[in-house]
């Protein structure tokens, strides 16, 4: 055709739908894009938008036939025999079509397909937004074009994007996925800063884009957002930030002064509520550090019994749960119904056994409480802390003036006034004089040597009387119940690692001493008779808690103790110690934010190659952190002061050889190996 001969486009005609057949020349072989079902509801809805392609079908000598084939439009071809075979659409019904008899019938269905320009993205996110102007809904768009309303959000929240980025993003000079980081922050000023700030930028990746977006935002999970309540946050007029296509934990609270206004004032409120009850001191905060209360005396209250309708209910809901239990004890699922009747039986019982704690009258004259936010954003009251200026004064036994003692006092001192006593005199005496303090300290003297050696012999009773000395000082503060001078010593470490009350194994370490607190008597001149009473399993479970709370393995730049430390990571190895399992990770506060780029590179070069750590080398500082923090997740590693080591195994060490040394005991063997030391450190 040359180009002064006119075009002649195809015939179009209407053809009724039982006339036309699908073509084998349809190049369409793969199942891509809308479902059928959608496609015959969008018909239905909207009527065919599109013209089908058909030629006609000849007979043996080339004559028409009166049938058409589709060589390209079998798609629609399928929806509208769907809608013929649900009945709402006649056999017959004329359906628009451009009759082609020229060039090839493959060549008619490659060329539709092809030659069809995809829709830009930007295109649709700006029809939703034109539909969602003229008064269509969310649902009703989403309903129009078969996608779910999440999808629609999505779309609406792209093309609400300020208007500089959206052109960027036609020009390709931005990715989708950088487009969807801008959706963060509504602000277009300052989506429009930091694409700017990017263009100098060499990380321009969907999450430093986030993160430049909600600089100075208070994460929804913080606890303090939690604390306060989103609702009441947005109901001040604090605006959240949303991320619509990644996980957000609820988003950002942009507004960290408002939050910080109203996490005060609901903190003074609750402060105040617990000031009511009679409290000598009350200290509010939003944290305190891990072990702020070692120091102080706790004063256990005593939890409120149950009234007896409280009794029957709790146990009716008993009663009911262990029904439920028994009924379905067989099935492999629990009818949704079930499961959440158990939930709510479980939570009515807990809230019964959670019993309000009651204290003496005495006590709140003394005691006090610190108010503040849990790691889940709850309220935390721990009520009953003695401070030590606060204890009372603790008065001599047999004083009848009443002065105070001095525990550490030397007895000795006082026997510089005791005149020696004459022989005759001690013979005219008529034996009501009391004995002089020199000559009961000389006998108890005795008394406390053979009850050394006595105990020596009895390694059971020994183990409990530690035992009740470390109890003692862990639980009951000032005591002086025991005469075995064992004091643990226990250090509090909350100061020198932030966060540390958040971690799993600190948590564990709470519960644990809280539990065996609840247990122990109120009274510290009771604990030996209930020691006494408990099985050795207990007492072993105790005596382990005891001896963990005095374990130090901290490395203090003004205190160095690598005998300690060489022992702390002996411990560490024969218990298998696991950091990484125990609950820490690498983060930009506990790690990463901390140590140099060339640290932060060898950390990733170590746990996942080459290739990570060579991708994030031109990272600015906090880049690098940010990008670290992601691929060191789930790794497993542990920077070298939390490295545990396997256990040394020297092959050539002699095994132990079994000796018959007769009916030579432990405790035997001990003293003899100890006099050999002593020999052999007296011959060198």
């Amino acid at each position: 055709m040359t180009k002064s001969q006119k075009i002649t486009l195809s015939a179009s005609r209407d053809i009724p739908f039982n006339k036309l057949v699908l073509s084998q020349s349809n190049v369409r072989k793969v199942k891509a894009g809308v479902s059928i079902e959608e496609l015959a509801e969008d018909i239905a809805r909207r009527t065919l938008l599109s013209s089908i392609t058909v030629r006609p079908v000849l007979d043996g000598e080339g004559a028409e036939t009166g049938m058409f084939e589709i060589p390209a439009g079998g798609r629609r071809y399928r929806a509208l025999e769907l809608l013929v075979k649900q009945r709402r659409l006649n056999k017959t019904a004329p359906v628009p079509c451009i009759v082609r008899t020229d060039g090839l019938a493959e060549e008619d269905s490659l060329a539709e397909n092809i030659q069809r320009a995809p829709l830009h993205p930007l295109d649709q996110f700006r029809a939703f937004q034109a539909m969602r102007e003229k008064g269509k809904s969310e649902e009703e768009i989403a309903a129009a074009f078969f996608v779910s309303v999440g999808v629609v959000k999505q779309r609406l929240k792209l093309a609400a994007v300020s208007h500089v980025l959206l052109d960027a993003y036609a020009e390709e000079e931005m990715t989708l996925d950088q487009l969807m980081a801008f959706t963060v922050n509504p602000d277009h000023e300052r989506q429009e800063q930091v694409w700017e700030a990017l263009k100098q930028h060499y990380n321009k990746q969907p999450y430093e884009i986030r993160r430049m977006l909600t600089e100075g935002a208070v994460r929804a999970s913080d606890r303090r957002a939690q604390f306060v309540g989103l609702d009441n946050y947005v109901g001040a007029g604090g605006e959240v930030l949303r991320d619509l296509f990644q996980t957000d934990d609820g988003g950002w609270l942009q507004d960290a002064a408002l939050l910080e206004i109203m996490v005060t004032e609901k903190l003074k409120e609750e402060a105040e509520a617990i000031r009511a009850e009679g409290w000598h001191w009350i200290e509010v905060g939003t944290d305190f550090p891990y072990g702020h209360t070692y120091d102080l005396r706790r004063i256990r209250g005593e939890a409120e019994p149950m009234s007896e309708e409280e009794e029957k209910t709790y146990e009716a809901l008993k009663a009911e749960y262990d029904k439920l239990e028994n009924d379905y004890a067989e099935a492999d699922e629990l009818p949704k119904e079930v499961d959440e009747r158990l939930g709510e039986i479980e939570t009515a019982m807990e809230a019964l056994q959670n019993r309000p704690i009651r204290f003496e009258v005495e006590d709140y004259a003394i005691a006090g409480a610190f108010v503040s936010i849990d790691s889940t954003g709850r309220l935390r009251v721990e009520r009953g802390y003695v401070r030590p200026e606060d204890e009372p004064a603790v008065e001599a036994e047999d004083d009848p003036g009443g002065e105070t003692v001095d525990p550490d006092a030397d007895d000795v001192v006082g026997d510089a006034s005791d005149p020696v006593t004459d022989q005759e005199e001690e013979d005219d005496d008529d034996g009501t004089k009391p004995l002089s303090d020199r000559l009961v300290c000389e006998l108890t003297v005795h008394h406390t040597m053979a009850l050394r050696d006595a105990l020596a012999g009895d390694p059971e009773l020994a183990r409990l009387a530690c035992l009740h000395a470390m109890v003692l000082s862990l639980f009951y503060h000032y005591s002086q119940d025991s005469c075995v001078e064992i004091t643990p010593r226990v250090t509090s470490f909350g100061a020198r690692a932030p966060g540390l009350g958040d971690t799993a194994y600190a948590q564990s370490i709470d519960k644990r001493h809280e539990s065996w607190a609840g247990n122990l008597p109120k009274q510290p001149e009771d604990l030996w008779a209930v020691l006494t009473e408990w099985d050795s399993d207990s007492r072993d479970a105790l005596f382990a808690h005891c001896v963990a709370m005095t374990v130090n393995a901290v490395q203090e730049p003004h205190y160095r103790k690598p005998r300690q430390i060489a022992h702390a990571d002996i411990l560490a190895s024969t218990l298998g110690l696991d950091m990484a399992k125990a609950g820490w990770t690498p983060r930009a506060d506990s790690y990463l934010g901390r140590v140099t780029k060339a640290q932060i590179l060898a950390a990733v070069r170590e746990a996942t190659g080459d290739t990570d750590a060579d991708r994030i080398a031109g990272f600015k500082k906090p880049d690098m952190v940010e990008a670290a923090e992601d691929l060191l997740a789930g790794t497993g590693w542990l920077p070298q002061p939390l490295r545990t080591a396997p256990l040394a195994e020297d092959p050539d060490e002699p095994e132990f050889e079994i000796v018959d040394e007769g009916d030579v005991t432990p405790a035997e063997a001990a003293v003899e190996d100890d006099d050999e030391t002593v020999a052999l450190q007296a011959a060198e």
